[in-house]
């Protein structure tokens, strides 16, 4: 008997290394709650090509919630994000932008008034993991749950990427200097891998410069509601 055992269906896939998220250390005691349209600046001041780049990203920075009852502050005008050693913040880029993007090492940046210093960065690929969740998504203001996920399976099927289960969370807002723009949380689920990469590397919707429409992955459903 003669058996060739087909390789091509057992092999795993491995996300290309064209785009990578690149997270850097900081040294920041607090930043502000409402902080996009300030690290935005910031960055764009730091590396003039950012802007150019499609497929360049900006993660807004969150704090860990520490298990004891701790929730993320929400007046914006009097309470701050208090970092911890472990607070990171990432920027997504091209694969050819790693060298340029780690030119911030060292870099002190201030955020309205909140000095931040980035320390040393650590590149990654993107994830495969089937389920990949936004923090946030550009939305209108009067818009409801069901009418954005209809809009956003509009997005993903024009993406190619089958809608299995998607999940909206909560409605929220940003304050920048056009006013005051309205986000949602997205979940989706149940991907394959390449579209689990897709999803990351081109995410959804515009502003993706100052945190928005990014994918990071999600082990399960339980940040699509959380505030932080």
């Amino acid at each position: 008997m003669f058996w060739t055992e087909d390789t091509d269906t057992k092999k795993r896939y491995e996300a290309p290394d064209d785009v990578m998220d690149v997270s850097f250390k900081l040294d920041c005691k607090t930043l502000p709650i409402d902080h996009a349209q300030s690290l935005s600046d910031a960055i764009h001041t730091a590396l003039p090509w950012f802007a150019d780049e499609e497929l360049a990203g900006l993660h807004l920075i969150h704090v860990a919630e520490s298990g004891n009852g701790w929730m993320r502050p929400e007046d914006p005008e009097n309470e701050v994000l208090c970092l911890s050693k472990r607070t990171r913040m990432t920027l997504r880029v091209p694969k050819h932008r790693i060298d340029d993007v780690n030119k911030l090492t060292g870099h002190a940046l201030e955020i309205d008034g909140h000095p931040l210093t980035v320390k040393e960065g650590t590149s990654k690929t993107l994830s495969v993991l089937p389920t990949m969740f936004a923090r946030y998504v550009l939305t209108e203001q009067q818009i409801d749950e069901n009418e954005f996920l209809k809009e956003m399976a509009g997005v993903l099927r024009a993406m190619q990427i089958p809608v299995t289960k998607i999940m909206a969370g909560r409605q929220n807002k940003m304050r920048m200097t056009d006013g005051e723009i309205y986000l949602r949380s997205l979940m989706v689920a149940e991907m394959t891998p390449e579209n689990a990469f897709k999803l990351q590397k081109h995410g959804i919707g515009e502003g993706r410069k100052f945190g928005c429409g990014l994918f990071v992955p999600q082990k399960g459903i339980s940040a699509v509601n959380a505030d932080d």
